[in-house]
């Protein structure tokens, strides 16, 4: 609709007499932002409905500015007042000459790269498309998206006649490079590419794709249209937001499309769930602005990319999923995607009944990236230094807190079984631990909070039992003996005293020699604990003496205190 609508104030200002603009007309700036990723990624989410007149570039005074134009000035007012009506463009947009403008940013340029040889043997035009004379297909030219025209560029360059930018923009370094490639293949060097010309040229650099089956797929339901390998996808499935065409074969490639209405924050909510699925790998680059993101993951068994744009109140984008060690077909078939990439009516509306198939560790059918391991910590000062066992983090790639908050192993001590962490976010614990600064009471009521369950509960569980004696069973010092029923999971959790004061930190019952009866566990010694803070440059707090709280208080202290802790 955007498109229509600008197309159409162009055309009724060159009704009236008004002079199409040329280099030094106005412009409408409609974003300012801090970043050059950032303003490319605006200028790609305007340039889905406005792919010829979006422009980002670099002020002088610093940041970028994304723009439309260039107009004329009926133009340039009739652009702003109609866009601003209808609420596609900030509020604060407004008319430039673009004296502040300095270098382009977007369509960004690119490297020249040096020719590839052709995989295979180009495949003759298809001769069911009709050819053109060169006013038709300048006119068929005229309709191609950005991503299009940026496709027959670096095909252009691929085929080695080509050494400029891929912007988008036919000047005479693409002409001249559309010519030779006609010279070469026996057309007349006209410098416009036919139709049929643009077929046989795609069809010889997609060679490469051979194989694989793309298909043209016009999904009605989620609105979208794109070029996607049918030869080895099924589907597809629909959980909303998304329409998944999951592998035919284990292992294989899986292409999700994304649907959904929303606003900036529902846009930011999807970049933020997205992380947290399998498919999307942690490694890998991430760019996002109000209006669209774009997301890289990586590691040894898959690279996917994810494009996501949000326009009239409508989030729409794609991710795809590729086995890792094929990175040409892969990055062939996703700038396919995105040059083939349309809006059509209509959005996938959200499920009204989720119904009872449904798992915790899914979001709409796709698995939640989860923690090899979790294990249990508590907070021993206000900047979010946590205590948990060297088990809980030993051999870890990455520790995170509360699944959200990463950290880094400050010390171990594996004779203890003790390990230290500090968040590496800023972090404000709603309470830390007062430690028992003598012995406990032999026979004393205690408390054990911790997650038994992983992050199944957003709360901490309390179990309650008795302190049996200040030593192991075989005269241990550093341990004390608890008479409870507690599950692999507490592990690493606090032990409270009935004044809430900590007396200890909850050992793992699995790697003990002795096979004890369910209700016998052991803490490590809250002396102990203070001793391996305070040679990492922690200083601990003691605990005052104070009454009993009951078991409502201690579980309330114990939500504050106790931290989820995972190993990935």
């Amino acid at each position: 609709m955007l498109r229509r609508t600008v197309a159409g104030i162009a055309l009724m200002a060159a009704m009236t007499g008004a002079a199409l603009a040329q280099d030094g007309g106005l412009w409408v700036r409609v974003e300012l932002l801090p970043t050059l990723d950032g303003a490319q990624l605006a200028a790609q989410g305007y340039s889905e409905q406005l792919p010829d007149d979006v422009a980002g570039y670099e002020l002088e005074s610093g940041g970028y500015a994304v723009a439309l134009g260039p107009y004329s000035q009926a133009e340039a007012e009739a652009v702003l007042l109609n866009l601003l009506a209808e609420g596609v463009i900030p509020v604060d947009s407004v008319i430039s000459d673009g004296a502040e403008f300095a270098e382009r940013v977007y369509p960004a340029g690119a490297a020249p790269q040096a020719p590839v040889e052709p995989d295979v043997t180009a495949q003759p035009a298809d001769p069911a498309i009709p050819d053109e004379t060169p006013a038709q297909a300048q006119a068929s030219e005229a309709a191609l998206s950005l991503g299009e025209k940026q496709q027959l560029q670096t095909a252009l360059q691929w085929a080695g006649v080509y050494e400029g930018g891929i912007d988008g923009a036919f000047g005479p370094g693409t002409r001249n490079a559309m010519a030779l490639w006609q010279a070469q293949n026996g057309h007349e060097p006209t410098g416009i590419l036919t139709a049929r010309q643009r077929a046989e040229l795609l069809g010889a650099f997609n060679a490469i794709l051979d194989g694989l089956g793309i298909e043209t797929v016009r999904d009605e339901r989620t609105g979208i249209q794109i070029d996607l390998p049918m030869a080895v996808l099924q589907g597809p499935v629909y959980e909303p937001p998304f329409a998944r065409f999951d592998a035919q074969e284990p292992g294989g490639p899986q292409v999700v499309l994304i649907s959904q209405p929303g606003d900036a924050d529902r846009l930011a909510g999807l970049y933020e769930i997205l992380q947290t699925l399998e498919i999307v790998p942690e490694e890998g680059e991430r760019q996002r602005t109000e209006e669209a993101f774009a997301i890289e993951g990586r590691n040894g068994e898959i690279h996917s990319t994810t494009y996501a744009w949000l326009v009239d109140g409508q989030i729409k984008g794609f991710t795809l999923v590729w086995p890792a060690g094929d990175e040409d077909r892969r990055a062939r078939l996703i700038e396919t995607m995105r040059a083939s990439f349309r809006r059509l009516p209509g959005v996938l509306e959200p499920a009204a009944d989720a119904g009872e198939d449904q798992a915790v560790d899914l979001v709409s059918g796709l698995q939640v990236r989860v923690p090899e391991r979790t294990a249990t910590g508590f907070y021993v000062d206000a900047r979010g230094t946590v205590v948990t066992t060297a088990d809980a983090v030993a051999e870890c790639r990455e520790v995170t807190l509360d699944e959200s908050t990463p950290a880094r192993v400050v010390t171990t001590d594996p004779t203890l079984n003790l390990a230290v962490l500090q968040p590496q976010a800023e972090l404000a614990p709603r309470a830390v631990a007062g430690f028992l600064p003598g012995a406990p009471r032999i026979g004393a009521e205690v408390a054990v909070a911790g997650y038994p369950y992983g992050g199944a509960l957003s709360r901490p569980a309390v179990t309650f039992g008795t302190l049996a004696d200040v030593r192991g069973l075989n005269g241990e010092e550093q341990v004390r003996r608890l008479d409870i029923s507690t599950q692999p999971g507490d592990a690493g959790g606090p032990v409270l005293a009935e004044d809430g004061a900590v007396i200890g930190m909850m050992l793992p019952r699995e790697g003990t020699r002795q096979v004890l009866p369910e209700d016998v566990a052991y803490a490590l010694d809250a002396e102990a604990i203070r001793g391996v803070l305070a040679s990492a440059g922690v200083e601990p707090t003691l605990a005052q003496a104070g009454e009993a709280k009951g078991a409502e208080g201690l579980v309330r202290d114990a939500g504050g205190l106790t931290v989820l802790v995972s190993c990935w």
